[in-house]
This record gives C-alpha cells, sequence and structure tokens, in this order.
C-alpha cells in the first residue's frame, strides 16, 4: 500500500495540452480530487477520461473539508487538490488546508506546472530577477489606492491579478499613484485563442484598452516596472553632505555617516570622494 499524500496538482490556465504527463499520472490515479469548483474541474476530469470522486474545497469551506481530507489521508487514499486553473494556493484557496494536512503528519507534495503571472513574466521583457507577486488588488479605488501607494517605490517588478470589470480601474488607479509614464505590461487570456501581451507607459496602455473593447475581456495579470533605484539617483544635496563631512573626517568615514544620513549606498558616497 502506497503512502497518502496529499499532492498539490497545477492544472492548465487555457491550453489543455500543459497538463504534464506526471500531473495526468497523479489525477488518474488519486481515491479524491478536492477542487475550487467541481464543475470547472469535472470538465478536466472528463475531457482526460478520469473518473475519480470530487470535492469542493472554497473559501467558504474549507476548514470542514480539511478534516474530511485528512479521514481520506488516514485511511491511507491518495488526495489531489487543484484550483480552477493554474497552482493552487496563488491567490485561491488550501493554505488552511495544508497547515492542517502537514500538521497531521501527512506528506504534501507539488506536481508543479502553470502559473498564470510566471507565465507573463517570462515573455513580459521587465525584469524578472527580483519581482513582487501581490494578486489581486482591493475592489474599492480608495483601498486600491491605498495599497498602490505602499507599493509605489518598491523596486522590484509588481505583479497583479485583475479581472474584466476592474481592469480600466486599476489600471487609471496606477496611473495616478505611480505616475502616467511608468512602464507597464498588460497579459490577458495567456495561452487561449485571444492572447495578448501588449506593453507601454501606462497612459498609452489605458488609451490602447479603451480603444478597443475586447482588449477589456478576460483574465489580466498586470505587471509594473519597478521604481528608480533610490542609489541610482545621487542628488546635489547628498553630495553636499558627503563633501563637508570629509572635511572632518577620513573618506570612508564621512561616507559611512553620509550613508547613514541620506539612505544612500556607503560605496556610492564615497567614489565621489575618491573621484576629486
Amino acid at each position: 500500500m502506497s503512502e497518502p499524500v496529499l499532492n498539490i496538482v497545477a492544472t492548465p490556465i487555457g491550453n489543455l495540452g500543459d497538463l504534464s504527463p506526471r500531473a495526468l499520472d497523479v489525477l488518474s490515479s488519486a481515491d479524491l480530487v478536492a477542487a475550487e469548483d467541481t464543475r470547472h474541474s469535472g470538465r478536466l476530469l472528463a475531457h482526460f477520461n478520469i473518473k475519480a470522486e470530487m470535492i469542493s474545497v472554497h473559501d467558504h469551506n474549507e476548514r470542514q473539508r480539511a478534516d474530511l481530507i485528512i479521514r481520506y489521508l488516514q485511511e491511507g487514499k491518495q488526495v489531489v487538490l487543484v484550483s480552477d486553473a493554474g497552482t493552487p494556493l496563488i491567490s485561491d484557496p488550501g493554505f488552511y488546508l495544508v497547515r492542517a494536512v502537514r500538521d497531521a503528519g501527512f506528506r504534501v507534495s507539488p506536481v508543479p506546472g502553470c502559473c498564470a503571472f510566471i507565465a507573463a513574466l517570462s515573455a513580459s521583457g521587465l525584469p524578472s530577477d527580483r519581482f513582487l507577486f501581490e494578486g489581486f488588488l482591493p475592489p474599492k479605488s480608495g483601498a486600491r489606492r491605498q495599497r498602490l501607494e505602499l507599493l509605489s517605490k518598491e523596486t522590484p517588478t509588481l505583479i497583479f491579478y485583475e479581472s474584466t470589470h476592474r481592469i480600466l480601474a486599476s489600471l487609471s488607479d496606477m496611473a495616478e499613484v505611480f505616475g502616467p509614464e511608468r512602464y507597464v505590461v498588460v497579459a490577458r487570456e495567456l495561452t487561449k485563442t485571444f492572447e495578448t501581451i501588449h506593453g507601454g507607459a501606462l497612459s498609452e496602455v489605458i488609451e490602447w484598452m479603451q480603444a478597443d473593447p475586447m482588449q477589456q475581456k478576460g483574465e489580466f495579470v498586470v505587471l509594473v516596472h519597478g521604481a528608480a533605484e533610490k542609489e541610482n539617483l545621487l542628488d546635489a544635496e547628498a553630495e553636499r553632505i558627503v563633501r563637508l563631512l570629509a572635511t572632518e573626517l577620513p573618506p570612508k568615514k564621512a561616507a559611512g555617516l553620509a550613508a547613514e544620513i541620506t539612505g544612500l549606498k556607503k560605496n556610492q558616497l564615497y567614489q565621489v570622494l575618491i573621484e576629486d
């Protein structure tokens, strides 16, 4: 008898051909498939002729379902968790369930695959060495702008999910907070027939989307270029401070103290002094 495992299986975000052979094998051998929406995932299983028992696991029943799933695992059963599309737990339910299963002493194993924001990032042309995934912003403009204000100075690429009925409002709030010239990439309907990946200044992208109502439909990933690195902007005041300190202190000490005062990097300030 095989070890009971909760498998976290990533499913296609549009193109069914993206389901991995391993994911298909795990789904086919499952005793129970826990799905965010059994009707949606049921169509996926039917397409691959998988006849496993299914239950729903969503925001409103996750705690109760965790108890049921743990009982299945205690009976030696194999359980799979899927979301409507992509990787479970990424802006989807499952955190409580995974924690509860691990706390109960059972193994949780990921079966990796599609993830919409990773797919969008890979094709966006934006810096991918550092990024900040925010998921869905608040639905109301006031709260949304407050959240964007907190992110406005972040230097990594910012990544959001957005829905059809809020995409223009969210882009408009981003233009207000980040500035209309901040570069943004909008990716919609990834891996589907009408896949679109469009980049430009926020003002330009908003105008482009307003001109074509079709570009306002679908599921969106919004990627925003991070803020300029503060340390690259050595202003006149910072230079004045480090030069003034250097009249009384050795260059390294002057640069160190100036770094504490200005928040800039010590090496950058030191470079100003040794280049004289």
